[in-house]
C-alpha cells in the first residue's frame, strides 16, 4: 500500500514502536529514491543525531545491502549510499539549522521526526525546492499538539500511514511483554496503538502500594546511591540494592533547605550520603552532572566512585515507567518521600510539548537517574 501511494512531496509513516514502519524503507524506499536522483540537489539523511541515524537506519541497511553499497558517516558528515554521496545530520538542536541553510535538496529521509528541533524542520521545508523533491520519514506519535502533528494535519502535499504494534513482525511474546510494560501510561497509546495522545495526569500512574511498596528488602546485592542535588531546593538521595532482576530502594535521605530555612553545605550532604551508605560497598554514586560542587566534594574524599547521570527527562520517564510496569522496582515502606512524590508527580497539561510540573520531583529525579543510567544498561531495557 505505501509503495503504491508514496509519490507525494511528503511521505510519512507514523505509529507504534516495532511496527515495521521503517523496514520497507531500508529494503525499498531509500535505495529506490537515491538511485532515481538526478543530481539537481543534495541527498540528505536527517535524524535526532548522527548516532541514531547509524543505529536506526544505516546499520539495518548494511545488514540487507552490505558494506559496499552502504557506507559509514565520515568526518565531513557524508556517507556513500548506492554509489552516491549523501549528507547525514542531526536535528535535535536549533543550531543544526545552519547545516541545511542555503542548500537545495532533491531527496531527504527523516528518522524520528518528532524528536527534531522545529527550527530545523521549518528550514527543511524551504530546501525541498526541486520540482521532483521528495521527503520520506517516520516517527512515533507524540502529543496531538506537537508541531509535526499540526503539519501532518495541514493541506500540504502529504501521504501518511499509521501503524499499530500488531502490524509489525515482532514475536507474539515480545509484543505481549511490551504491552504489559507500557500499560496504563501515555506510551501505550503512542508506542502500542500508534495514536497521538497528550500526556496528562500522573507521570507514573501504575505505581501502587500493593505492587511496589515492600516491608523488607534483600540484605545483599549490588548497591548504588542516586542523588538529585539541591541547595535551597530539596536534596534527595536513594540507596538502591539490585538483587537478581529487581532493584530495591532500601533507604533514602531527603532535605528541603527552603522549608527548613537553612541551607546545608556540600560537606554536610556528604556526611548524609556516607551515613546512607551504612558501611556497604557502593558500586557508584549516580548524580546529576550539573551538581559540580558536590561531585567534586565526593571525589575529593576518595571513597566513592561517581557516575554522572544520563538526565534525559522524557526518555528517562519512559524507561522508568517500563521498569515499574514490569515490577522491577520496589520501594521499602520507610521511603516515605519517594512514595509521596509518586502520588503528586504530574504532567503539565498547559504545555504543548511533553513536560512535567517542576514540583514534587526530586526523589522522582534521583530515581530516574538511577533507572536511566544503571538499570537501563543492566537489564538491557
Amino acid at each position: 500500500m505505501y509503495l503504491r501511494h508514496c509519490n507525494h512531496r511528503w511521505n510519512v509513516k507514523t505509529g507504534a514502536t516495532g511496527s515495521g514502519k521503517s523496514w520497507i524503507d531500508y529494503a525499498v524506499t531509500i535505495p529506490k529514491r537515491i538511485m532515481a536522483c538526478r543530481g539537481e540537489g543534495l541527498i540528505v539523511l536527517i535524524g535526532n543525531t548522527q548516532g541514531t541515524l547509524e543505529r536506526n537506519i544505516l546499520d539495518p541497511m548494511r545488514n540487507i545491502w552490505g558494506d559496499v553499497l552502504v557506507g559509514t558517516i565520515n568526518s565531513k558528515n557524508t556517507v556513500q549510499l548506492f554509489g552516491k554521496k549523501c549528507y547525514a545530520i542531526g536535528a535535535d538542536k536549533k543550531n543544526q539549522v545552519a547545516k541545511i541553510q542555503g542548500a537545495t535538496m532533491e531527496y531527504v529521509y527523516g528518522d524520528e521526526v518528532t524528536t527534531w528541533s522545529v527550527d530545523v524542520f521549518q528550514m527543511l521545508k524551504s530546501r525541498l525546492r526541486c520540482e521532483h523533491s521528495r521527503f520520506d520519514g517516520t516517527c512515533n506519535p507524540d502529543s496531538p499538539l506537537h508541531w509535526f502533528k499540526q503539519f501532518l494535519d495541514s493541506d500540504a502535499d502529504i501521504y501518511q500511514q499509521s501503524y499499530t504494534i500488531d502490524d509489525g513482525c515482532l514475536p507474539e511474546n515480545i509484543v505481549s511483554e511490551l504491552k504489559k510494560e507500557y500499560a496504563g501510561t501515555v506510551y501505550y497509546a503512542r508506542y502500542i496503538l500508534g495514536q497521538w495522545q497528550r500526556a496528562e495526569g500522573l507521570v507514573y500512574p501504575t505505581f501502587s502500594a500493593e505492587k511496589h511498596v515492600v516491608s523488607s528488602c534483600p540484605d545483599k546485592g549490588l548497591y548504588y546511591i542516586s542523588c538529585d542535588y539541591g541547595t535551597m531546593n530539596p536534596c534527595s538521595m536513594g540507596l538502591w540494592c539490585i538483587d537478581g532482576g529487581t532493584a530495591y530502594r532500601t533507604a533514602e535521605y531527603y532535605y528541603n533547605g527552603r522549608e527548613e530555612r537553612q541551607q546545608k553545605t556540600d560537606e554536610e550532604y556528604y556526611s548524609a550520603l556516607d551515613k546512607l551508605a551504612r558501611g556497604r560497598t557502593i558500586q557508584a554514586i549516580v548524580i546529576d552532572p550539573s551538581a559540580a560542587s558536590f561531585i567534586e566534594t565526593i571525589r575529593r574524599h576518595g571513597k566513592y566512585r561517581v557516575i554522572k547521570a544520563n538526565n534525559a527527562v522524557l526518555d528517562g520517564i519512559r524507561v522508568t515507567n517500563s521498569l515499574l510496569n514490569a515490577e522491577r522496582i520496589r520501594v521499602h515502606e520507610s521511603c516515605t518521600d519517594i512514595i509521596r512524590e509518586f502520588g503528586a508527580y504530574s504532567w503539565d497539561d498547559k504545555k504543548q510539548e511533553d513536560a512535567v510540573i517542576k514540583e514534587n520531583d526530586h526523589a522522582m529525579d534521583d530515581m530516574r537517574y538511577f533507572c536511566m543510567t544503571v538499570l537501563h544498561k543492566k537489564f538491557r531495557w
